[in-house]
Formats: C-alpha cells, sequence, structure tokens
C-alpha cells in the first residue's frame, strides 16, 4: 500500500505549481500514517461471523471471517485483509461476550513478541459447552513491561471503554477513572475514532489534545501517530492562552491564583470591557458632496444601546456600529429624493467624522492592556469588582508594585488565563470539532472556560480522577467543571476497573481516599500480583533508594524513581555517584536507559514498570496543604504497573497508616 502511494506520478495531474505543493504534502503524510512499525503487528485478532453481516440470519447461510488490526490493509487487487478496529464490523471482538455472542462463532487473540507472532488464544463465544475463562494473552498484553513512550491498547480495550471510544461526535463525555482505569488511553482511541467516523468535517473543523504539561504530552504522543492518525495537535492550557510578545516571567501565590483562577473574574473583566463605551452627547454630521446630513445624538444612543442589548463581542459591535451610523444616513438621503448604493454607505461608514465619533462612542480595548490596568489600578479594580469580588480579595490581585507597560510587566500563568478571557470578549476563539482534555481535575473555573471557548460549536471529551486534584483550586465536582467548560450536558461515565496498578499497591494507596476524597469509589483492580508492594523503614533512605533502584533495575522495563521536588537535587548527585545514569521526565526511555527521575510533581499521568517511591512524609510537605499534599502522594503510588517500593525515614502520613 505504501509502494502504490510512492508510485504516484502527479505531473499530469495538477492545474499549477500550488496544486502539485498540496497535493505532495497530502501524499507525503499518507506515506507517513503508512509507515511500518516495526514492534506493532499489522492485525491482532481475528472474528469468525456465524452470518455475514448485514446478510439475513437464515438457516444454512455462510458466515465470514475477518482479522482486525490498527490500520485497514488491502491486497494488490483491493479486497480487504485486515479491518480497521474502528469499523462497525469490528465491534464485537471488544464487546461480544459468552452471555451476548453478537453473531460470532469464534474470537481470536494473537500474542505477539517484538513483532513476531508467538501466541494465539481461541473463544468460542457461540458453542454453550465452552465456559467463559479470562484471557491470558489479555493479560500478558496489559502487563508488558514499558519501555518507551504511551502506547495504543487497541488489543486490549475492554467493553466498558469501547463504549465511550464509539459515543457520537455530537455529545460531550465526561469520564471519571481512578489509576490503571485507562483513562487517558480511552480519550485518545477516542479521537482516533471519531477522526475515522467523522474525518471529513474534522479535517475542517480541528482535534486537539490537552494535556497538564510538556512530559506528559511527550509521553503520549506516539499513540495516535500508530494509529495512522498525524493531523492532531497537542497543547497544555498555558499553550492556549499564550500571546505573542507576553512572556510568563512571574509567580503568584497560591492564594492569588485561587482568585485569579474564579469563575467570578469573567464578570470583572466583561464590566471592565464593557465600561470603555460612552454614551453619545452631541450629534454627528457627515459631510457628504455639498450637503450635510445630521444625525441627532439620541439615535446614536439608541444604536449603542441596541448593540450593547444585542450581546455580541465588543469588537464586532464596534464594527457594526460605522454600518449603523452609515445606515441612518442612506435613509436620510433616500428621503431627501437621492438613491444611495451599496457603495455610498461603504464610503459613508468610512468617512473621517464617523470614524471619529465610532473612536469616541465606542473605542478599541487591548486586552492586556486592560488586565495590566485591573492588576495595577484600585480604583478601577474596585469599580468593577463591586459586589463581585471582597476588599480582601481585590488586595490579593493587585501587583505590589505597578508595572508601566504590557511588555515590562512580570505577567503569571494565571494572568494570561484573564487576557484570554478578555480576548474572548473582544473577539470571538477559534472553536474546534472536538477537545481532548486530560487530568481535568486540576483546572481552575477560568481554565475551564479557556478550553471550553475553544470547543463551543464543537465537542468534548474531559478525562480526570477528582482525587488527583492537586491544585488549590482542584475541580470539586464534574457537575461544576462541566458547567464551566460550557457543556452542562455532557454524559458522565465512571471507570472503576483497574488494569494497569496491581491490586495491593491500589489497595494501599486507596488508604488515603476518605482523606483527599470522601464518596468516592476505589479502583477494583483485576491484578492480582503478589509481592509488588513494599513499604520499607530504612535510617540511610538515600542509600537504601539506590540500592532499591539497582533491585529495580535487574527487572525488565522502565523503572521510575519519584520523589519531592525539594529531595531531586540530592537524589540526581547520589545516582551519578553510584553510576546510575537517569532521565528526565519526557525524556524516552530505551532498553539502554530505563531510569528516570521523576519530581513529585510531574509524575501525574506517567506510568513506570517499577517504581521506588522516596520519603512518602516528604510529598506531603511539599504541597501548601495537607489534603493537596495527599493528593500528591495518591498520585505517585499509583504510578507502577508491575511494583512498588516505597521506602521512608520519616514517618509515613497517618492516612496511611
Amino acid at each position: 500500500m505504501r509502494e502504490d502511494v510512492e508510485a504516484l506520478d502527479i505531473r499530469d495531474v495538477t492545474a499549477n505549481w500550488v496544486n502539485a505543493i498540496v497535493l505532495q504534502a497530502q501524499i507525503d503524510d499518507r506515506i507517513k500514517a503508512l509507515a511500518d512499525l516495526a514492534h506493532t503487528p499489522l492485525f491482532f485478532g481475528r472474528l469468525d461471523y456465524l452470518h455475514s453481516p448485514g446478510a439475513e440470519l437464515a438457516e444454512g447461510a455462510e458466515g465470514e471471517q475477518f482479522y482486525i488490526g490498527r490500520r485497514h490493509v488491502h491486497d494488490a487487487d483491493g479486497d480487504p485483509m485486515v479491518i480497521d478496529w474502528r469499523a462497525p464490523v469490528s465491534q464485537p471482538f471488544y464487546r461480544a461476550s459468552k452471555k451476548d455472542p453478537q453473531d460470532i462463532a469464534l474470537r481470536r487473540r494473537f500474542g505477539y513478541t517484538g513483532g513476531e507472532l508467538t501466541a494465539y488464544e481461541d473463544e468460542h463465544l457461540s458453542d454453550p459447552a465452552e465456559t467463559a475463562a479470562v484471557s491470558k494473552l489479555l493479560q500478558q498484553e496489559i502487563e508488558r513491561p514499558r519501555v518507551g513512550p504511551m502506547r495504543d491498547i487497541v488489543a486490549t480495550i475492554q467493553p466498558e471503554q469501547d463504549e465511550i471510544v464509539r459515543s457520537g461526535l455530537s455529545g460531550s463525555v465526561c469520564v471519571q477513572g481512578g489509576p490503571g482505569t485507562g483513562k487517558t488511553a480511552v480519550g485518545l482511541h477516542r479521537v482516533a475514532y471519531l477522526l475515522y467516523a467523522h474525518r471529513e468535517r474534522l479535517a475542517r473543523t480541528g482535534t486537539l489534545v490537552i494535556g497538564p504539561n510538556r512530559s506528559f504530552l511527550h509521553y503520549i504522543e506516539q499513540v495516535l501517530p500508530a494509529l495512522g492518525e498525524l493531523e492532531v495537535k497537542q497543547a497544555t492550557v498555558d499553550d492556549l492562552v499564550a500571546r505573542e510578545g507576553l512572556e510568563v516571567r512571574g509567580t503568584d501565590p497560591a492564594e492569588t491564583v485561587v482568585v485569579k483562577g474564579d469563575a467570578r473574574m469573567a464578570q470583572v473583566l466583561r464590566r471592565a470591557v464593557r465600561s470603555h463605551v460612552g454614551r453619545p452627547t452631541e450629534p454627528l454630521m457627515v459631510v457628504r458632496g455639498s450637503r450635510r446630513w445630521r444625525v441627532p445624538a439620541y439615535e446614536l444612543e439608541e444604536m449603542v444601546e441596541e448593540l450593547q442589548n444585542r450581546d455580541i463581542r465588543y469588537g464586532a459591535a464596534r464594527e457594526a456600529l460605522p454600518r449603523r451610523i452609515a445606515h441612518a444616513v442612506l435613509v436620510r438621503m433616500e428621503q431627501a429624493g437621492e438613491a444611495p448604493d451599496d457603495r455610498v454607505q461603504d464610503a459613508v461608514a468610512r468617512n473621517a467624522a464617523v470614524k471619529a465619533a465610532v473612536k469616541e462612542i465606542w473605542p478599541p480595548v487591548e486586552p492586556a492592556k486592560l488586565v495590566l490596568r485591573l492588576l495595577s489600578d484600585p480604583d478601577f479594580l474596585a469599580e468593577h469588582a463591586q459586589d463581585v469580588l471582597t476588599a480582601d480579595e481585590q488586595k490579593l490581585l493587585l501587583w505590589p508594585k505597578p508595572f508601566r507597560s504590557v511588555k515590562s510587566a512580570k505577567w503569571s500563568a494565571a494572568d494570561l488565563v484573564l487576557i484570554d478571557e478578555a480576548s474572548d470578549l473582544v473577539e470571538r476563539t477559534h472553536s474546534l470539532g472536538h477537545v481532548v482534555l486530560d487530568e481535568a481535575q486540576d483546572l481552575s473555573p477560568m481554565q475551564y472556560r479557556a478550553v471550553g471557548r475553544r470547543c463551543t460549536t464543537g465537542s468534548a471529551t474531559v478525562l480526570g480522577d477528582l482525587a488527583q486534584g492537586t491544585t488549590p483550586w482542584a475541580t470539586r465536582s464534574w457537575d461544576e467543571a462541566l458547567a464551566h467548560l460550557g457543556k452542562p450536558q455532557a454524559v458522565l461515565e465512571e471507570l472503576t476497573a483497574g488494569f494497569r496498578v496491581p491490586r495491593e499497591v491500589i489497595a494501599y494507596a486507596s488508604r488515603l481516599l476518605p482523606a483527599i476524597s470522601p464518596g468516592l469509589a476505589p479502583v477494583s483492580s483485576v491484578r492480582e500480583t503478589p509481592g509488588s508492594l513494599q513499604v520499607t523503614e530504612t535510617d540511610d533512605l538515600t542509600a537504601a533508594v539506590i540500592r532499591s533502584c539497582r533491585e529495580s533495575l535487574a527487572h525488565e522495563g522502565s523503572i521510575g524513581l519519584i520523589a519531592a521536588d525539594a529531595r531531586i537535587p540530592a537524589l540526581a548527585e547520589a545516582l551519578l555517584a553510584a553510576g546510575l545514569p537517569y532521565l528526565s521526565p519526557g525524556e524516552e526511555t530505551t532498553a539502554e536507559s530505563r531510569l528516570t527521575l521523576v519530581p513529585a510533581s510531574l509524575a501525574k499521568g506517567l506510568e513506570y514498570d517499577y517504581v521506588v517511591l522516596d520519603e512518602p512524609a516528604a510529598i506531603v510537605d511539599g504541597e501548601p496543604d495537607e489534603r493537596t499534599g495527599l493528593r500528591r502522594l495518591y498520585v505517585c503510588l499509583t504510578r507502577a504497573v508491575s511494583g512498588l517500593t516505597a521506602l521512608h525515614a520519616a514517618p509515613l502520613p497517618q492516612a496511611l497508616t
């Protein structure tokens, strides 16, 4: 298939050089999408239907056999050899069971090692004599050691995950899932499915995956390309709100960020933007040729009031005002016996007197300057925050020493979110067809609004775990979060079956749930791995950590050494002194380099075969409050796929004992 594309000759089929460049770019993308992946098989399953799909279920009708894979594969004659996992005919591979065989006689799973076929396993779903059993190949695939970036799960998607993956484009979905339930994979595979089912529409409108940080995005960036999807963009929330010329050089205290991230700030900004609209007090005189046309002040005021009542963007209303004024002048021209056309209306709208009046009544607003003034001018802030923010909250917002200009200001990440909100009040933000928001529980209401603006005309997949919220403004409920996102009708799905974290490890971490998220159901892991958890007290913590890293490296797979951020420099020095080279989060593990040193603040969303956890109490103490610290610890405790070794010199947090 790839050779067929590479052999295409487009010299005689393009009208001009522009078409040739566009077509060649499309061909290059197609070749990339068909690239071989050395350790990824073309098919991983087979379905034997009792009857051909779509045919009448008559007695004696012949069945049909399909191989299921990551990509559609056809032979030289164009006949399908492998069916794309997203096709409707592939759905029973994930959904069929002994109770509901869905007309499947046999489901076969193939096992691979290093890209070579090494095993297969059959289930005769329509045979009443065969009892249901847990798939060993499925279990082995889930437990396969992790080296390199996150991989796809098309061979192991579970029925409850498949329902979310195949849900329609028109509706938004929120997935609450504890550690190891596969919510990130579900979100990425949902994008792949939607691109398969609605490719033309999403090619026009675009898709975006939003992650918590660059390390996380680097970890997941190969999943969609491995499924042949190359056009999905990835970003953090900070990337979304970044503005040219504005550099984040400042930081805010936690209590200030909480106020800046509060949804009430949207009302303050709205008031501040609209305060620029003035009230016309003088009539407008438009001179055209030898005639003078007068538009009285009360009529101008009616125009302004009508535009304000329409609740359109500030910039759109400002552009509409000269057209309104020009229309009023044209009415007077017609009443005087003239016959003006559209060209005359355009000329009047561009008239110097009209431009001057519009600038006076509805002046331009620069979002960054507006936010600069709000954070610098106590009177301006008090005027627009009246009855919205308390006096103490207003004090938290104000800079101790005001900056003179937009460029000299030390903007924080939270400030850029405010500027983004103000920008949308002036001019509508471009909306995409579908947005995936991962680790959503850590967003502030204002950040949710920033993401929501990117999918006002599209849908969203929201992924997160309330128990893993590690910011002071972390989401308290999904209903509240979805309201800020602008998707209150989104369907809430909960994944409670864990496939990644061993049962012993998740049970230990779940001791924290009553303290960090009361009422949230603990994850029930399907994997029982005796000996997967070790909690050891030691007098020489650093030496014990080095020893545990060596022992973990004796196993196959990736190793993560997770520690409080403050402990990272000392541990980095100790690892180098011990001759143990290490990677930073986001750097790709290889067979030769498998140990990653992970600050607790960057552990979310990552996973390792074996985790060595350094001093749990230090991780808790590194956060502004105990609840946030325990949530951070919960995240760190649940990064292991095969084994967790927790080492401590200080007493463990009481919630763990």
